[in-house]
């Protein structure tokens, strides 16, 4: 999430507070289903309640444990040290049953640990952004790290590619010539989690024909090889976009840089921003939702200027051609469809209803987006009270339902979703009310991975993985 707009600097006094249920559409091997007009926020127990950590970093349910992999401006890795603000993750296969974590660093170059310009992975030698790759062993402890893109700008979110790479996204539109920036931002990058030298020419080469924005997340069909994007935008609000490749263009390692390269990669492909209806009536923002089942109809219009020469992209519709999000954040691919959430709106700021976070679910074969998740609004944040707010980065549980990462008022917790819609504490962070970031399961689904913003913590979550318990809290 961005610094700029987080939703801690939106929140004020005459803030309407919305009842506002909390259900979800269920996610891993479980068919999609929704519960139309259940109002009420429900509690499970999930893996039970969080226990005190002794050494104030995370609480866990009894039980579970964690390893700190990473520490910003302490660990040492091949060029320097763990950069700051880590957040967005992908996870891949390593050797020997271990992971390999692509880590984004969210780093616009006010930070102290900037990530190392390494000549041949740097695309801005002005900007402190880019990635880490770290490998973990099968038994969660770090074996190495090193920086595999450099010199980008707000690295947030991203995802995880069908051919097994990384999509790392700036949230920027930060121009050459503002600050020490070099080069134009608000691009897209592919990073390699095969090796070093797999990124070299490579990751730091921008995708442009996936428009520049404040991008937060990608998700990719596997069938289609359509990429939507997420955009962190306010004052409009952002949009929901789609990527449709050019004909005869197949996914897979080295063929985005190829077409990024070719002549006229810059705008291949049709970029196109969501429009949704309810029968025939246009919904112009996704605050328009208050229940849960709620399903609109999607259509897609094309982006005029992707590279927004002269105009933001979000600025370049009126409000009657597109749908626009508050706070679009992260996206996660599952159930054969696209997770996506809006982390809040407020009346106050020009929303048509206040809400604490939703999740919304894309289903190309529909072409339709249901309402699938929503928080009231949180009436206290700074009290361990059962209530979440601002949910940001999301990943689809192997053991069923969903994870969100809380990134609102006060105190800041990994919020699990069971499948049959309710919420429960994951973990909390015990350092301070920094965000959460990037959770994501190793593939074998023994680990758990996600970040701590701020001081800088990356960490690995393990413990007796089973489906959540849906029993009332």
């Amino acid at each position: 999430m961005s610094k700029p707009v987080s939703r801690r600097s939106f929140l004020g006094a005459g803030a309407t507070a919305a009842a506002l249920g909390f259900v979800f559409a269920g996610a891993g091997s479980l068919a999609p289903f929704v519960r139309p007009g259940n109002f009420a926020t429900r509690n499970a127990v999930g893996y039970g309640t969080l226990v005190p950590d002794p050494n104030g970093i995370l609480a866990l349910p009894e039980g579970f444990s964690y390893k700190l992999l990473a520490r910003s401006g302490q660990t040492a890795t091949a060029e320097g040290v763990h950069p700051s603000d880590p957040d967005g993750m992908g996870v891949f296969d390593g050797p020997n049953g271990g992971s390999v974590l692509i880590c984004n660093h969210e780093n616009n170059g006010e930070e102290p640990f900037p990530v190392p310009v390494v000549e041949a992975l740097t695309y801005d030698p002005g900007a402190g952004g880019g990635t880490s790759t770290l490998s973990v062993g099968a038994d969660g402890n770090r074996v190495g790290q090193y920086t595999s893109l450099a010199g980008t700008n707000n690295n947030c979110a991203g995802g995880v590619t069908p051919w097994d790479t990384w999509l790392t996204c700036e949230e920027t539109e930060a121009r050459a010539g503002s600050g020490t920036n070099t080069q134009d931002h608000g691009y897209v990058f592919e990073v390699d989690p095969a090796s070093r030298e797999a990124n070299i020419d490579h990751s730091a080469v921008p995708l442009k024909f996936l428009g520049r924005y404040s991008h937060e997340a990608v998700a990719i069909d596997p069938a289609t090889t359509q990429i939507y994007l997420t955009e962190d935008a306010g004052n409009p609000n952002g949009l929901y976009l789609r990527w449709t490749p050019p004909a005869g263009f197949t996914g897979g390692k080295g063929r985005l840089h190829a077409l990024a390269r070719s002549p006229g990669g810059d705008t291949a492909g049709r970029l196109q921003a969501m429009k949704c209806f309810l029968g025939s009536t246009h919904i112009k923002d996704l605050s328009e939702a208050t229940r849960v089942g709620t399903r609109y109809r999607v259509e897609w219009t094309d982006v005029p200027d992707r590279d927004a020469r002269t105009t933001s992209v979000r600025k370049q519709f009126t409000n009657d051609k597109i749908t626009r999000g508050r706070k679009l954040e992260g996206q996660w691919w599952g159930d054969n469809g696209a997770y996506f959430v809006s982390s809040f709106a407020r009346v106050i700021y020009g929303s048509a209803n206040s809400h604490d976070g939703q999740v919304w679910f894309y289903d190309p074969a529909t072409e339709s987006v249901t309402l699938t998740t929503i928080f009231g609004v949180n009436p206290q944040p700074n009290a361990e009270s059962g209530h979440f707010d601002g949910p940001d980065n999301i990943t689809v549980a192997p053991q069923g339902g969903l994870i969100l990462a809380e990134d609102g008022d006060g105190v800041s917790h990994l919020v699990g979703v069971t499948s049959h819609g309710k919420s429960y504490p994951l973990a909390r962070n015990e350092v301070n009310d920094s965000e959460f970031c990037g959770p994501a399961f190793s593939k074998d689904g023994k680990w758990l991975f996600a970040n701590i913003q701020s001081p800088g913590f990356t960490l690995a979550i393990t413990g007796p993985w089973t489906r959540p318990s849906n029993d009332a809290a």
